[in-house]
């Protein structure tokens, strides 16, 4: 997702399941308004809103942004090049999609080995 290089720069990821907008900005180094506009401007970004339109986001929408944020700040995309990027890369799908074939990729994995171990 990130170059090693990029991450040394950015504070370490807190073990915590939701974070807030003002604790994503920290973690990311950019503004709120900013992640706000991202939002609209980015599919893979979704952040669950709560309580008076409050924005909660997840570890990957964290990482989400800190690739966003390397594509525009460190790679010199622009918003339209950074989206294609993020599109091509994931194929147009989500974090969670992405996961879920991994999940499935390892369970069939799991199930050739026990076929081969067996024999």
């Amino acid at each position: 997702m990130l170059e090693p290089t990029n991450n040394d720069e950015l504070p370490v990821i807190p073990g915590k399941r939701y974070f807030t907008i003002g604790e994503v900005s920290e973690l990311c180094a950019v503004k709120p308004h900013v992640l706000r506009y991202w939002e609209q401007e980015f599919p893979q970004l979704k952040p669950v809103k709560r309580r008076g339109n409050r924005r909660y986001y997840q570890r990957d929408d964290v990482l989400t942004i800190r690739q966003i944020r390397s594509l525009l700040y460190d790679q010199g995309y622009t918003i339209g090049g950074a989206r294609q990027r993020m599109v091509d890369e994931n194929h147009g799908a989500t974090p969670a999609e992405i996961s879920a074939v991994i999940r499935e990729t390892i369970e069939e994995l799991e199930d050739v080995l026990e076929v081969l171990k067996s024999a």
